[in-house]
């Protein structure tokens, strides 16, 4: 069996990859790194050495096109900053509508297109690292355990009944994930999930802090904050 890893080089798809190849071995794995015209490449560049250091086929998407409209602030088109606040306290602006580093059906257009990959290359599931706590007050709804079952249903129909989606921490916490990949010894070092691409991560973006948050509630310190 062989699965493809929608695999930004961030915190959740990486502890994605390490679930595949500890599941399927790292020769029945693909790794799927997509670029939709983000206003840096660091999680692109992190996704290569990632993919190097599990041994893993990497392949890459460029989407940019597709999103030419949108005005969301991780589009290097955009002018609007990137929030330094919290999810929640964006969400207490929003009215209930997704934040502002919300792509427009981002998940929804790379599970279609990690769809036609995965059966040209003869896997039979696909691996994406959506979590709780970013579908938590419908700050990205293309997070939620209603859009996953429903993009499932549509995969595993229009794919002939040759594909399914696994997104193992759709129910589960960022913490969640950090305590999984510590014991499956992820290279948390090699990630980057930081909204900006300075040398080091903000600390302060809606990513950053949830990110570092995950690693206090574990009782450790996000690697690559140390020293800081």
């Amino acid at each position: 069996m062989k699965a493809l890893v929608l695999f930004s080089g961030g915190l959740d798809s990486t502890t994605c990859l390490a679930l595949a190849v500890n599941k399927y071995g790292a020769e029945n794995v693909i790794a799927l790194s997509i670029f939709y015209g983000q206003k840096h490449d660091k999680e692109i560049r992190a996704a290569e050495q990632i993919a190097r250091h599990y041994g893993v086929i990497w392949k890459t998407l460029d989407l940019t096109p597709i999103f030419a409209d949108s005005d969301c602030s991780l589009l290097s088109k955009s002018e609007k900053d990137i929030p330094q606040t919290t999810y929640a306290e964006q969400l207490s602006e929003t009215g209930g509508k997704p934040v502002s580093t919300y792509v427009p059906f981002r998940n929804g257009l790379f599970i279609s297109s990690a769809a036609s990959i995965a059966l040209s290359n003869g896997c039979q599931v696909i691996y994406y690292g959506a979590h709780s706590d970013d579908a938590a007050g419908n700050a990205y709804p293309d997070c939620s355990s209603g859009f996953n079952n429903a993009m499932n249903d549509a995969v595993y129909i229009g794919s002939g009944e040759q594909l399914k989606i696994e997104a193992p921490f759709v129910s589960r916490t960022k913490a969640d994930i950090v305590r999984l990949g510590t014991e499956l010894n992820v290279p948390y070092e090699l990630t980057w999930s930081c909204y900006e691409g300075g040398s080091k991560p903000c600390g302060v973006c809606g990513t950053c802090r949830d990110r570092i948050a995950a690693f206090e509630a574990n009782g450790l310190v996000d690697p690559l904050m140390k020293g800081e």
